[in-house]
């Protein structure tokens, strides 16, 4: 074969040096080419990382046994020698940067899998980077630099070598931060809470200030299928490490010291940045625990001593607990059938889309499997009821306002033309209790004999309790001077209301929250936010097929929610357990999904690229298919299918 010129740009002698020109011929494979390149450079070193990516075609050229005619490379290319690995600054979620090498040469979501095994974060596939919102800066500001955390020199840890469910740890973290004092103090960095922002730090800080505003960020996340180099991500660029799903799994406080504090962050900036909504109540909650958790981080240590011996002994008697609960399970649900409790009293429901000017009317509720039915009155229960709700499938959300006595369930149940809205008013804790336990887990699909339906209550019960006051103990504590009210709530309340108004509510909840320990307030903390009505919701601005009007796209870990811009009001929701199929018109960027009984959508996407709703969807329906029966490693393959779009296929 004839023999050609082909140039390269060899990155590393700088941006202004001459490509390097060596002769080839077509037959030649790409080990050939690096390997002549080498020998032509002469310069002594280690270049295994190094690979050939070509510009033009935006592809690296990683299958070094192929030859430049099959990968169709000709005398025009544009080739660049470069390392695979290059240094990033990833903002983490407690607003630490750390200065690390990441892989631009693997798809992004193997990427973020190297990142998380390096800062000692399990289940990576929650997890994704974004490029991150622009801080508007002042010009006083300039001189302000900020920390950075440099864990360069640190090789990075390949994200082909599998993940172990329950990794080893020395002296309660990862190995590879125990090498030297630095790296320590930086693992402290990851896994010990930061202390509540300054309020001037808080109200610098973007703050979305509407559904569409929240739609925006999502339009930043990078493609988990193609690499950073296929993006733009250069060298030194800053990226986001966010949480993207959030449909949390196997937490386990001990292995996961950096991912609870590392989420705890990501929540407690999503309410004080008002991302998220939540009641005033709520909030005050919120406040009590970020000042109880700052309290407490600063006494207790947070690095555990862990035990090998007792590691292998705790694994082992948790997947005797997983075979035992398989083998056993038949012969328990036929006792759970026959002793499910017994839950019928009187309650009082309202249906606001029934145009009836009567409010709440009371009638006699019974609960059995996953409904409700309710009659005029107990006598008549014997009879047929009323009207019965079947709850498998239905949105539960609490209404709750202690020191008002106000204890309200509401259902949003799924019907052919929408949801149908019902609410529930119950007259004291004890009885909302129950019935949010059994409508919980209704709507799950499981009956009042499921073994956690107990548990449920207790849950529910707890909470209802932090959130009453305790007038008496709150002034005793109100003269504590450390706490800072404007660092613990969002900045409406620093308009609505002065410290010292602040501080006695905060504290009054305190007095709830202060025996608990830190692994505890943590995981109360992270309950809470996740029992919020609009947890886990990402929003996407669309335009529906057929329809002249913008409208959002509410995406969660279980359903589809459409939102009316105009009211602000879910008009529709649809949940992934009822999804056929879904496809995506990459030519015209219109996502199209078929639900059972007939029900199909189209919408094309205008906030964020098609894909990035792609990905949400199948990303969530891959969280779904994770079980610990089936194995600890992480499915790549299976994500990549679900989320991949047409490149993967």
């Amino acid at each position: 074969m004839a023999a050609w010129d082909l140039s390269v740009i060899v990155e590393d002698l700088g941006p202004d040096a001459a490509p390097i020109t060596i002769s080839v011929a077509s037959d030649l494979h790409i080990g050939g080419v690096i390997l002549k390149l080498v020998e032509k450079l002469q310069i002594k070193r280690d270049w295994s990382d190094h690979a050939l990516w070509w510009e033009q075609k935006q592809r690296w050229l990683l299958k070094t046994a192929w030859t430049l005619e099959k990968w169709e490379v000709h005398a025009d290319a544009r080739l660049i020698f470069m390392p695979q690995h290059k240094p990033v600054k990833l903002g983490l979620p407690n607003g630490i940067i750390l200065k690390l090498r990441a892989c631009f040469s693997n798809p992004v979501f193997q990427t973020v899998m190297g990142i998380c095994r390096m800062l000692g974060i399990r289940h990576p596939e929650e997890l994704s980077l974004l490029r991150p919102v622009e801080e508007k800066k002042k010009k006083k500001d300039k001189d302000l630099s900020e920390d950075i955390y440099d864990l360069t020199e640190k090789s990075t840890v390949s994200s082909t070598v599998p993940a172990v469910s329950r990794p080893c740890l020395y002296n309660g973290m990862p190995p590879h931060f125990a090498d030297s004092d630095k790296l320590e103090a930086v693992y402290k960095m990851l896994s010990v809470t930061q202390p509540p922002p300054p309020p001037e730090v808080i109200a610098k800080q973007y703050r979305p200030a509407s559904v569409v505003d929240k739609a925006h960020i999502n339009g930043r996340w990078l493609d988990s299928s193609r690499c950073l180099m296929q993006q733009d991500i250069k060298g030194n660029d800053r990226l986001w490490l966010r949480f993207k799903f959030f449909s949390f799994y196997d937490i386990d406080s001990k292995y996961d010291v950096v991912r609870v504090t590392q989420l705890y962050e990501q929540a407690r900036w999503a309410i004080l940045l008002e991302d998220i909504d939540c009641t005033e109540e709520e909030m005050m909650l919120f406040g009590a625990l970020q000042y109880h958790i700052s309290k407490v981080s600063q006494s207790e240590p947070q690095m555990l001593c862990s035990n090998a011996a007792l590691d292998d002994l705790e694994t082992a008697l948790q997947s005797l607990e997983v075979k035992m609960e398989g083998e056993s399970s038949s012969a328990s649900e036929l006792l759970k059938t026959m002793t499910a409790p017994d839950l019928n009293d009187y309650l009082k429901i309202f249906r606001p889309k029934k145009l009836t000017l009567k409010g709440y009317k009371q009638y006699w509720f019974k609960f059995q499997d996953t409904s409700i039915s309710y009659f005029k009155s107990k006598e008549e229960s014997i009879g047929e009821p009323i009207q019965q709700i079947n709850l498998k499938g239905c949105e539960v959300a609490p209404d709750v306002n202690v020191a008002a006595q106000k204890f309200l369930i509401k259902l949003l149940i799924p019907a052919p033309e929408g949801m149908n809205e019902v609410y529930l008013r119950c007259d004291n804790e004890q009885q909302y209790a129950e019935w949010m336990a059994a409508c919980r887990l209704a709507s799950k699909g499981k009956s009042l004999a499921d073994s956690t339906f107990q548990s449920e209550i207790d849950s529910i019960r707890s909470f209802l309790a932090m959130q009453k006051t305790n007038g008496s103990q709150g002034n005793a504590a109100a003269s504590d001077e450390s706490i800072n009210p404007h660092s613990l709530v969002s900045p409406r309340y620093h308009k609505k209301y002065k410290p010292k108004q602040l501080t006695p509510r905060i504290l009054d909840a305190y007095q709830n929250v202060n025996q608990l320990s830190l692994t505890d307030a943590l995981m109360r903390f992270l309950q809470i936010w996740q029992a919020l009505p609009d947890f886990g919701l990402s929003y996407v601005v669309v335009r529906f097929k057929g329809s002249r009007k913008d409208e959002v796209l509410g995406i969660a870990p279980n359903r589809l929610i459409r939102i009316d811009l105009s009211v602000g009001d879910v008009v529709k929701t649809w949940r992934y357990n009822n999804m056929k199929q879904w496809n995506v018109n990459w030519d015209i960027k219109q996502v199209a999904i078929e639900f059972e009984g007939n029900v199909n959508i189209a919408f094309s996407c205008l906030t964020a690229d098609c894909k990035i709703v792609h990905e949400y969807i199948g990303g969530y329906i891959f969280m779904s298919t994770r079980s610990r029966e089936k194995s600890d490693v992480l499915n790549e393959e299976l994500f990549h299918k679900l989320t991949g779009g047409h490149e993967a296929l």
